[in-house]
């Protein structure tokens, strides 16, 4: 598993199948779902996942101008609701450089998030009658250490110390070792993230042993490391020295655009129960 960079749970696993305290099913109409789940830290060592519940959503394509748009962003809206607390304020984080087109994953999808927390201060009953029953919710794309001087999660922290929410969703882009899984592959877990971690910048790891509530991990692959990509295309590893580097599609930024908005149209209905796909994807 050392020579192979990825973020997927799917992609470790397959690589090191029928390892004891990791379970495997497999579910979905739209989407080809596979659900891991790790016992312990010390089962997913072997495959470097700490403990936790890994679901995975996979198609050809995350284009929102295809057919089944709306049952897919739906779908994954189940999916993700499933993770989040029955109550109380949720906290998403975009992470990750909007200035970087494969690193805007984060702030794209958080650009058009439906922020709530300040609803009960600033509209009139009247006027909350009138929109469906929202949950509340905060929202922060911070940048990155390299813009603010501040890594991810001492702002996350910050965060939450003021506004104390139930959970935290981090939203980021991921790294992933197949190439067909580029921008087409969505992974959330609660086993939290170590941004960056993907493309080995590790920083402060974000998770419930961290910030002592849950955080829930959402992203899509963006990149692959090409040393990564060379091993799964030809069965056998790059010799050492040879120079490598990230690779990402080339047209990254129509996917950037496209896969914000359908993990923003997912979020916003899954945070709130009554809002439509309409009315959810009308937000962006």
């Amino acid at each position: 598993m050392a020579s192979i960079r990825t973020d997927l749970a799917v992609e470790c696993t397959a690589a090191a199948p029928a390892l004891p305290g990791i379970t495997q099913q497999t579910r979905g109409t739209y989407f080809s779902t596979t659900e891991i789940r790790i016992k312990n830290d010390t089962c997913g060592a072997p495959i470097g996942k700490p403990a936790g519940r890994y679901v995975t959503l996979e198609t050809d394509s995350l284009n929102r101008n295809r057919e089944s748009y709306a049952q897919m962003a739906q779908e994954l809206a189940e999916e993700l609701g499933a993770f989040l607390p029955a109550e109380g304020c949720v906290f998403v984080a975009g992470l990750g450089n909007r200035a970087i087109t494969p690193d805007a994953l984060g702030p794209r999808t958080a650009a058009k998030v439906l922020a709530t927390r300040h609803f009960s201060q600033a509209m009139t009953e009247e006027e909350r009658s009138c929109l469906p029953e929202l949950r509340p919710v905060c929202v922060l794309a911070g940048g990155v250490l390299g813009q603010t001087g501040m890594e991810s999660a001492e702002l996350i922290h910050a965060v939450c110390r003021e506004v104390q929410p139930a959970a935290v969703v981090a939203v980021d882009a991921l790294a992933c070792a197949e190439l067909s899984r580029l921008g087409t592959t969505i992974q959330m877990s609660d086993s939290g993230i170590s941004p960056g971690s993907g493309v080995a910048n590790h920083r402060r790891e974000l998770s419930r042993r961290t910030l002592g509530i849950p955080v829930i991990a959402l992203g899509i692959p963006t990149v692959v490391d090409l040393h990564t990509a060379a091993q799964s295309i030809y069965g056998r590893p790059v010799p050492k020295g040879q120079p490598n580097m990230m690779v990402t599609p080339r047209d990254v930024d129509r996917l950037i655009d496209h896969t914000g908005d359908l993990l923003a149209c997912a979020l916003n209905m899954a945070l709130h129960p009554g809002m439509s796909f309409e009315q959810a994807e009308s937000l962006g």
